[in-house]
């Protein structure tokens, strides 16, 4: 029969209970972990000092003033110097007498993970026996043996016990082993803290969730470990925590740039349960669906109109060429005539717009070199910008390959660059950084040299319509320039600076696949569509070996050390999908590109983004190339 742990548990305190010895097991912050009825029933003790977690030192204090030691004079003092002795650690017996008159033993054992295990023994009727024993040995000698005879028995019980309580020590240092391994090997930061704010456990791996952070927090309090910022953005949650009612909340570290999410849970002794996880793929993906969602939901309202405004503007158009081949009109009608023609046309431009802003657009990420598209944005902008207007450019991105849609990335920046020069006018200083926030963001930095941004443009300047330009503006800019950012999984803020106005463009950071040329391990269940991508494949100068499955695929990836690159599709024949396989990758496996037709806002399109470089379907041998390696973006 086999038991779980709670099973196991419950019948292991049940054990203990039977023991007539009273027993405790403290850790290494010295709460209670574990202890018996006789415990309780030996020193009377009210239930909250026999509940897991209860302070030693605090139980300590509450027998003093309780008498069980004799006449104490200095409580603290005294409860000090035990506490200190406990965090010794060291192994000890004792024999003391109690207030009540009573004798018992009192022995330590140390834990292997810190803290201790107590056995308290009344030996009040063995030492009367042994006083006995030295007052009447002469003339007692046969009860003499026959006591000695009851005290091998009694040590031979208590021989039995010891054993017992080795193996229940064993036991729970296994347990606590299992379960503090099992919370390490957790994709996320499990941790407590007492009603103080100070950490009493956590499983290690804040740094992996808040990069920059430490991994030892015992003792040390909450608002130390994660700074001023990121503890006010949790502060509510945390409060309505401590009040005995669950919360979560979401916040931006800035320290790490990542996206946090904070799950709080009290713990019903004054302390809180915390679980952190990062959630900045999925935040962007998100950010992305969100934006596509709303166009979508733009498109619809706005082909209607934009459907129905055409053809007023062609009927305006039509009668005012119509008006203009009039030859009796007076000569003061032809400047009004192409007034309203040019309005005219003005309005279908913007029609136009519109439609580019709001129409379906999937974007390509391919694998985009930062400074080759620094270098033609250059050659772009600069001939639009008077002579006395400088564009600086600095480059701080590693030198290596991410996935970007550089089209409209590069259109993107190259409308914020005029927007600049519109505000320098004819003299001035523009100046365009690329770098890398925390492994996390892509962050481009446009800077001006003039007046800066009002106030009612930082607030409404990504808006669609708002402009201040007066009638040169279409206010479509820079709402253009938000949608492809949002679009990407970004964010896109504006700002002044002490010399003029900013605009700071965040997109994901993700490493594009390596160029490669050597083996590629094809994973497609369809097999005209294998045949189709293998042929792309060879065509590029690759040699192909071909799965069917993910189960197939991983065996071949066991014998097949020397393959540089997967590409498998998302779902395939068989319970594994290619998300089981992108999950079965080790640290050491080749780089993994995935294949889908599903939509974009499917769940394990998303998924997948969060795993590898995802290629729509259906795609060419030019999007396959550019997806690969840098070099084939100039081929499309």
């Amino acid at each position: 029969m086999q038991f779980n742990d709670t099973q196991t548990s419950a019948m292991t305190a049940a054990g203990l209970n039977l023991i007539a010895q009273a027993l405790t097991i403290y850790d290494a912050d010295l709460r209670l972990v574990l202890c018996n009825a006789p415990f309780q029933q030996m020193f009377n003790l009210p239930p909250a000092f026999v509940t897991p977690g209860a302070s030693f030192q605090e139980t300590i204090g509450h027998l003093a003033q309780g008498g069980e030691y004799g006449d104490v004079t200095d409580v603290e003092a005294f409860v000090a110097e035990r506490v200190v002795q406990a965090r010794a650690f060291e192994p000890h017996y004792m024999e003391r007498t109690r207030a009540n008159g009573r004798t018992i033993s009192v022995e330590g054992s140390p834990l292997p993970q810190g803290g201790w295990v107590t056995v308290y023994t009344d030996i009040s009727r063995t030492k009367q026996q042994e006083a006995l024993l030295r007052a009447r040995s002469d003339a007692l000698s046969g009860q003499v043996i026959a006591h000695a005879e009851e005290l091998a028995a009694t040590n031979r019980e208590l021989a039995a016990m010891n054993s017992a309580l080795e193996e229940a020590k064993r036991q729970l240092t296994l347990s606590e082993a299992r379960t503090r391994l099992t919370t390490e090997m957790m994709p996320a930061h499990i941790a407590h803290v007492d009603a103080q704010g100070r950490y009493t456990y956590s499983n290690r791996r804040l740094y992996a969730v808040m990069p920059g952070r430490p991994t030892e927090l015992v003792g040390r309090t909450i608002r130390e470990i994660l700074g001023p910022q990121a503890h006010d953005s949790i502060t509510p949650s945390l409060t309505q925590a401590y009040a005995g009612k669950q919360s979560i909340v979401e916040f931006t570290d800035e320290a790490s740039a990542r996206r946090i999410r904070g799950a709080f849970t009290p713990d019903n002794n004054g302390g809180v349960y915390i679980l952190s996880m990062d959630v900045t793929e999925e935040t962007q993906n998100r950010t992305a669906l969100q934006q596509t969602r709303r166009r979508e939901s733009a498109a619809q309202v706005i082909s209607g109109l934009a459907h129905d405004f055409s053809n007023l503007l062609t009927i305006i158009l039509g009668l005012q060429s119509r008006l203009g081949r009039i030859d009796a009109l007076p000569a003061a009608a032809g400047p009004l005539i192409e007034g309203t023609l040019a309005a005219a046309r003005r309005g279908g431009t913007l029609l136009s717009t519109i439609a580019d802003m709001t129409g379906a657009r999937t974007l390509r990420p391919a694998a985009t070199l930062i400074d080759s598209l620094l270098s033609d944005l250059s050659l772009l902008a600069k001939p639009t910008l008077p002579k006395a207007v400088e564009l600086r450019i600095n480059n701080l991105m590693p030198d290596h390959p991410v996935l970007l849609d550089s089209g409209l990335v590069q259109d993107g920046l190259l409308n914020l660059i005029l927007n600049a020069r519109d505000a320098c006018g004819m003299a001035g200083v523009i100046t365009l950084e690329a770098r890398l926030v925390h492994d996390t963001w892509i962050e481009f930095v446009l800077q001006d040299n003039g007046p800066g941004f009002s106030a009612s443009a930082l607030e409404h300047g990504c808006a669609p319509f708002f402009t201040t330009k007066g009638a040169e503006g279409s206010g479509l800019g820079l709402p253009m320039v938000y949608d492809m950012t949002k679009s990407a999984g970004g964010d896109l803020r504006l700002s002044n600076t002490p010399t003029g106005a900013q605009v700071t463009m965040r997109l994901p950071y993700r490493i594009a696949v390596p160029a490669t040329t050597g083996l590629v391990l094809l994973v497609e269940d369809a097999d005209d569509l294998r045949a189709l991508v293998r042929d792309m494949l060879m065509g590029m100068g690759h040699s192909v070996i071909e799965a069917s499955s993910a189960d197939e695929a991983t065996a071949l990836l066991a014998d097949l050390p020397d393959i540089s690159l997967i590409l498998s599709d998302i779902q395939l024949v068989g319970e594994a999908t290619g998300l089981d396989l992108a999950q079965r990758l080790g640290p050491d496996a080749p780089p993994l590109v995935l294949m889908t037709s599903l939509p974009v806002d499917d769940a394990l399109f998303l998924k997948a983004q969060t795993l590898a470089p995802v290629l729509r379907k259906p795609f060419d041998t030019d999007d396959l190339t550019a997806l690969i390696t840098p070099e084939g973006i100039a081929a499309q």
